[in-house]
């Protein structure tokens, strides 16, 4: 039986843009035996005493961690910018996409190539370094700003990676076609597919209602909140009910276990996400991300019959 083979533009788009298709899994690898690597030197932090300080590997690791959950947070806005420049508004800009037109190739298959080609491309690609990320990142997901909640971490651990991405390509089509210059097209891609990431990682802890726990005002504040939990808010309750800020028997007193007694505080109170939240906001922050990656795909392909017939 033998193995599938690519014609008409999706030969054309993976032949032209084969370095870049060549470099992904090598960087998937690269990634992986570094990481693998990484833990090994690291070593089982169960092994080590609660007063024992973290060992240079495991420093080195988080340090990675950190940065690399910057660098995939940034993926999306790479993917945009490439499908946007290179991939569209070059072959628009030099006139190069009509050659493929005398191929027996309509503008809506040279358009659908390039986004299959980069689609598959990049959900394979993201889904795999979500992997490599993960591997290193279980090692040292405790630790301050490398939790499951924090920005980088929780985009480079998910599905919704994997949605921008889609995001990107999409956004990247769309764009190229509008603009139709190879750099002009690739600022403004990677700029709106950013605008989105921030806009939706702004709301994304607003899309399931917090947890509220109240502890008595003598008791132990650090009962409020189970661990791995993402904390909205913090303060004080009054006997009727009413919230005050955190601060404000400190104020006046400067002692946080000592309040007046004309504010009535009985209990503190802590708005918080547990971590069963997690995957239900990644899931539902991926479909409202794909719904916008479907609805700039489909203004693409109105914008190539709009113009290109």
């Amino acid at each position: 039986m033998s193995a599938p083979v690519l014609k008409g533009p999706y030969w054309a788009t993976v032949r032209q843009h084969r370095g870049v298709l060549r470099a992904l899994p090598v960087l998937v690898a690269a990634g992986l035996a570094a990481v693998a690597a990484l833990r090994v030197w690291a070593g089982d932090p169960g092994s080590e005493g609660p007063f024992v300080f973290p060992t240079r590997a495991h420093n080195l690791l988080r340090l990675c961690m950190e940065y690399a959950g910057t660098a995939l947070l940034l993926l999306p806005l790479l993917v945009g910018a490439f499908v946007a420049g290179p991939m569209t508004a070059r072959e628009l800009e030099s006139g190069t996409w009509r050659f493929a037109l005398t191929q027996s190739t309509t503008p809506r298959a040279w358009l659908g190539a390039k986004v299959l080609v980069a689609g598959l491309a990049s959900a394979l690609g993201a889904a795999a370094l979500v992997l490599v990320y993960r591997l290193g990142w279980t090692r040292v997901s405790s630790t301050w700003q490398l939790t499951r909640f924090d920005r980088g971490p929780y985009e480079a651990t998910g599905p919704v990676l994997i949605g921008y991405c889609l995001l990107g390509v999409a956004v990247g089509v769309l764009v190229g076609q509008l603009v139709r210059r190879t750099v002009a097209a690739m600022a403004v891609a990677g700029l709106l597919t950013g605008a989105v990431l921030a806009g939706t990682g702004s709301l994304r802890w607003s899309f399931l209602p917090v947890e509220t726990n109240t502890v008595p005002f003598a008791g132990n504040p650090a009962k409020l909140m189970p661990p791995d939990s993402l904390l909205v808010d913090m303060g004080l309750l009054t006997g009727s009910g009413e919230r005050l800020p955190n601060q404000a028997c400190f104020a006046r007193t400067r002692d946080m276990g000592v309040c007046p007694a004309d504010l009535d505080v009985t209990a503190r109170y802590a708005d918080f996400h547990p971590t069963s939240h997690y995957w239900p906001t990644q899931l539902i922050e991926t479909s409202l991300v794909l719904a916008l990656a479907a609805a700039a795909l489909y203004a693409a392909f109105r914008v190539l019959r709009t113009r290109r017939g």
